[in-house]
């Protein structure tokens, strides 16, 4: 869209552009072009865009990506462009605001894209809710101000570098692509833009529990200047933790580097798994075909075998009647990185489900004193991965914690979500949890 494209169309939706909202629309339509190029969009991709404004960066969308979902806050703008894009099957416009929109469903989309020109006045608070873990984005081309690209890409005894930096960094890959000066906007902004690709980051640093790396972090750069030690839990003891980093001790939070304060977050991770998700030398009963206690094996010999042994699955829900699931860490031995149970488990040598199912709740989500419904028994099977199953329901006690070893992160859902989203990905999950929900969907 030219700018005399752009003028009319705000004419039309009766805006008049606020500096409250941050909004400055671009008006060079090969700039947008070469925009929506740099997000690398497919037949197959649900691409959601967050400020579509006037439409420059979506029409350029239009009859190349699978679906097109625009986020806009404006309720006149969010109208005018459901006018505008009202004869495309593959667009959907929604009045909402970005920084709080419900990812949730986006998980069943998947390939998802995020393209926006995000408004000065709320980029940061769009980010952490699109970007923040769990995210289901496999790619993001994004436009902010310099400054907060910045602070973005900042490192170590920087003014730049702090809590943004962190989390980006942590969990992504962000590539400064463009700076864009004010000349393409309407109206023109005092400041220069910068265009920046974003790609998950991978495996190179060690698993870590994200919401107390966030926490630390905050903590860390709540006072910059002042000592880190000043601002961290008493346990584990300070001096030690520095000595574990090689750090000085009295070094302030903008001095460590990413794998740094990762390395310190799991020092102060005290959770008596965060560091174990399976030990081959576990010992499990070995059963028969009438799961009959026959003999004892290790787990590595079980799982190599394919013997018959015991596991208990568990789905706990919350006042809302929604239903927690878990991605399973990359570090499990059977289906790491899929969607699971809230929490599923072996029986050790001995022990009975109802015993494991106590255990394991506690041990993977922080849940005590619940009261257990035994809602099916499931069968050996390729998809159980032999084990005979007893599946549990219940409602939340506590607050979810798990340990990072073994759970990436979770979600909670409404069951018809999870059943689009099986039936648009079944991939996406742990065999065990399909033949599980199956079974619970079918209790009356």
């Amino acid at each position: 869209m030219s700018g005399t494209d752009v003028r009319a169309a705000l004419a039309e939706a009766e805006v008049v552009p606020s500096k409250k909202l941050g909004q400055n629309f671009l008006t060079d339509p090969n700039t947008a072009r070469w925009i929506v190029d740099q997000l690398q969009p497919e037949p197959g991709d649900f691409v959601v865009e967050v400020g579509p404004g006037t439409g420059a960066l979506s029409e350029a969308l239009v009859g190349r990506v699978r679906r097109l979902l625009l986020v806009e806050y404006d309720r006149r703008l969010a109208a005018w462009l459901k006018e505008r894009f009202a004869g495309e099957d593959t667009v959907e416009v929604v009045h909402a605001d970005g920084a709080r929109f419900d990812l949730r469903s986006l998980f069943k989309e998947r390939p998802v894209k995020f393209l926006g020109n995000l408004p000065y006045s709320a980029g940061g608070a769009i980010l952490r809710n699109f970007l923040q873990r769990p995210s289901p984005v496999s790619r993001a081309v994004l436009m902010l101000q310099k400054e907060v690209i910045d602070r973005i890409l900042a490192v170590p005894r920087t003014k730049n570098y702090g809590v943004l930096a962190l989390r980006m960094q942590s969990e992504w890959l962000s590539t400064p692509l463009k700076t864009i000066g004010p000349e393409v906007f309407y109206p023109r902004p005092t400041i220069n833009s910068t265009l920046m690709a974003v790609e998950p980051r991978g495996d190179d640093l060690p698993v870590y529990d994200a919401r107390l790396f966030d926490e630390l972090v905050r903590r860390g750069f709540a006072q910059r200047r002042k000592q880190l030690r000043k601002a961290l839990p008493p346990e584990p003891e300070w001096a030690v933790v520095a000595a574990a980093l090689g750090v000085a001790e009295t070094i302030r939070a903008e001095e460590l580097s990413l794998r740094q304060w990762v390395d310190l977050c799991r020092h102060y991770d005290l959770h008596p798994l965060s560091e174990i998700p399976q030990r081959g030398d576990e010992v499990f009963d070995v059963v028969n075909e009438d799961d009959e206690v026959v003999r004892q094996e290790q787990r590595e010999v079980v799982h190599q075998r394919n013997l018959l042994h015991r596991a208990i699955h568990a789905f706990i829900f919350n006042k809302g009647g929604e239903v927690f699931l878990q991605k399973r860490s990359r570090l499990k031995d059977t289906h790491p990185g899929t969607w699971d149970s809230s929490v599923a488990g072996h029986l050790d040598a001995g022990e009975d489900y109802e015993a494991c199912a106590v255990r394991e709740l506690e041990e993977e989500a922080g849940q005590k004193g619940a009261e257990l419904k035994l809602v099916a028994t499931l069968p050996p099977t390729v998809e159980t991965g032999w084990e005979f199953v007893h599946l549990f329901e219940l409602r939340q006690t506590n607050p979810i914690r798990f340990p990072c070893s073994e759970v990436d992160a979770g979600l909670w859902l409404f069951p018809d979500e999870v059943n689009r989203w099986i039936a648009r990905r079944p991939q996406d999950f742990a065999s065990g949890f399909l033949e599980c929900w199956k079974a619970w969907s079918a209790v009356p």
